[in-house]
């Protein structure tokens, strides 16, 4: 079982064997939502299913009459890209025909930027055989592996079992409440410019939550598109949390997506596993009576 990272020459060897496997490509383009299903339709692993960011891996909500955009009652959190509840994440795994006893990989085009959410949610359903393809799928491509523009064909329905929670979501309420309080520490995923409140290019308010640390997802990537080596994450988180208790670190960003990379090189590091704001700051920043923090 590979529940982590898996390399392309281990994925290769998965299919050979014959395995139970579901390859998914979570490509995405926040300026550009159409064009990451339209990269897939051009190239993707052969046999792999396309899950949107927007329309799978999120709750599509419902649009009032001013046309204000809401996430449906049972959305699990809020924010840009509200998580869906685990039971309609469920069925929507069920309609892919992605069955319990598979071996999930994921990748996309993005540094795991966007893949890293279907990892989460998949531990979050109770499944623990999931894995990130490491470099994405530029390092499937650059082993000179075959790639596919042909349209898949559809899965069987399947009846996908949720099981306990593997992995913790923070709610708004638990962040506030252990504000300032120890116990507590959250990390930020967002760009260091966004994080200090100097620019914000999606959400209404600028700035971060009060006592927060910041570490752009970019930085557990290499040049060549793979996680650094896990000593190296850990040296760099320990860094980082400055003695605080990795088991108290709640990650976020601005809307629940960027901030896995972090969450993820946590777990490769032997740091995790730790907890996930999804809401992130889009959630946050959308009452303001929640304590705002800049520079």
């Amino acid at each position: 079982m590979y529940s982590t990272l898996i390399s392309v020459d281990q994925l290769k060897s998965l299919q050979a064997s014959g395995a139970p496997l579901m390859i998914f490509d979570c490509s995405f383009d926040l300026m550009n939502p159409a064009a990451g299903e339209e990269q897939y339709r051009k190239a993707h692993i052969p046999g792999a299913v396309y899950a949107n960011l927007d329309t799978d891996l999120s709750d599509k909500g419902v649009i009032d009459p001013d046309g204000k955009h809401h996430p449906h009652p049972d959305a699990a959190s809020g924010g840009r890209h509200p998580l869906p509840s685990r039971e309609k994440f469920a069925m929507w795994l069920s309609s892919v025909g992605f069955s319990n006893e598979m071996q999930a990989v994921v990748y996309d085009r993005n540094g795991a930027n966007y893949c890293g959410r279907l990892w989460w949610m998949l531990k979050w359903a109770g499944h623990e055989a999931v894995a990130v393809l490491d470099g994405g799928l530029q390092a499937w491509e650059a082993a000179g592996a075959e790639l596919s523009g042909r349209e898949e064909p559809s899965h069987f329905q399947s009846n996908f079992a949720l099981g306990r929670e593997l992995r913790s979501l923070a709610t708004t309420k638990d962040v506030l409440r252990r504000l300032g309080k120890g116990g507590q520490t959250v990390v930020d995923a967002r760009s260091n410019p966004r994080f200090k409140g100097e620019v914000e290019p999606f959400d209404p308010v600028a700035g971060h939550i009060p006592g927060a640390l910041n570490r752009p997802s970019t930085q557990n990537i290499d040049p060549d598109g793979k996680f650094k080596p896990a000593d190296q994450l850990k040296a760099e988180f320990e860094q980082l949390l400055a003695g605080r208790d990795p088991a108290t670190v709640v990650h976020h960003c601005g809307s629940g997506v960027s901030a896995l990379p972090n969450l993820i090189a946590m777990e490769v590091a032997g740091l995790g596993p730790t907890a996930l704001y999804a809401g992130s700051w889009s959630e946050w920043c959308s009452d303001p009576k929640r304590p705002v923090e800049k520079g």
